[in-house]
């Protein structure tokens, strides 16, 4: 792996990260104000005019969430009684609304193992007791805060997140503002350097964990990804998470946590592994990092299929204009 890319090429302003925020601290407080003072029921209420408001005035994000519902319908019209409409649009912006509650409440509230439902609590324990420290990675699919609340049983584990986007941070860094006892770390990352690699190798040494999603596009843009098959189309997907697995030189898991219908409305964790050892053959390096960026895809997409509100990237995650294959689209790093 290349210690750094100086990448000076300005942000596509269509780019995720050029998407206006639309939750800012004070809302987010206000919130969880909302939940204390009246209850969920009042909060659930209250969230559907608001998130009416979003639909109607964020256009963008609007179109991203119907071409997604459209391609889940496209691969499971048994889930759906119509075609998905605005109606579904909204349901999918009040789901996000929901869960930026239940983020709020993996920080602060004690959550028990009765609030969960394992898919493989063989699995789970096993990792648990594995001394070696964890690559993790996650999706903007559901709600991984409540992996921070199921860490209480095991309180020798340290998580540190890595975020590329500032608003990330700042809400991680509010709660932990409100919960001093948490043992989670939030580092915000543009590029993995030299500096960056050896810290967090440092980490993995120790026994701690390493989140990172593995569903945008980088900042650096389409030149650091690889095409998969998502939802029957092709879809662009970073290459960043395992080429940081093969610097840290440790065991790499998938993990998904997410309210399901399917689990009577409890949270459906999901802990399912990657591989021991991340290996890129020189040779083949290219359909390597497809193959392992493919076994993600089809995870993830397996759980959007399960419940497809709980996916929350708002913008046009297949880019218009790319390849309609399969193939490969990463172009030679530096050396």
């Amino acid at each position: 792996m290349s210690a750094s890319e100086n990448n000076t090429t300005p942000v596509d302003e269509n780019h995720w990260s050029q998407t206006r925020e639309a939750g800012t601290m004070a809302a987010m407080r206000l919130i969880f104000w909302i939940y204390r003072v009246f209850g969920r029921w009042v909060f659930t209420l209250i969230m559907y005019p608001v998130a009416l408001y979003f639909v109607l005035g964020r256009t963008e994000q609007r179109k991203a969430s119907r071409q997604y519902l459209m391609a889940h319908y496209r691969c499971k019209p048994e889930y759906w009684n119509t075609k998905p409409g605005y109606r579904h649009v909204l349901i999918h912006f009040h789901s996000f609304a929901e869960v930026i509650l239940d983020k709020m409440l993996g920080w602060l509230d004690n959550i028990t193992s009765d609030d969960f439902v394992l898919t493989s609590p063989e699995a789970i324990e096993a990792l648990h007791n594995d001394p070696r420290g964890q690559l993790i990675i996650g999706s903007h699919f559901g709600n991984l805060e409540y992996c921070r609340g199921f860490m209480h049983r095991y309180r020798n584990k340290v998580i540190n997140i890595l975020v590329y986007d500032k608003h990330a941070g700042n809400f991680v860094k509010m709660m932990q503002g409100e919960n001093d006892a948490s043992r989670l770390n939030v580092f915000q990352v543009d590029e993995f350097d030299v500096t960056t690699i050896m810290m967090l190798k440092d980490k993995i040494d120790a026994g701690e964990w390493v989140f990172i999603a593995g569903d945008r596009v980088p900042l650096s843009g389409l030149d650091r990804t690889v095409d998969v098959r998502f939802l029957n189309k092709s879809a662009p997907l970073p290459i960043g998470p395992y080429m940081l697995a093969k610097a840290l030189e440790c065991p790499v898991k998938m993990m998904f946590a997410y309210r399901s219908d399917a689990a009577d409305n409890k949270v459906l964790f999901d802990v399912a592994p990657l591989c021991d050892k991340l290996v890129l053959n020189r040779k083949t390096r290219q359909q390597d990092l497809q193959h392992y960026a493919q076994q993600f895809a089809t995870k993830l997409e397996a759980h959007c299929l399960n419940s497809p509100y709980q996916w929350f990237n708002f913008y046009d995650f297949w880019q218009p204009g790319s390849d309609t294959s399969a193939s490969t689209n990463t172009k030679p790093e530096g050396k």
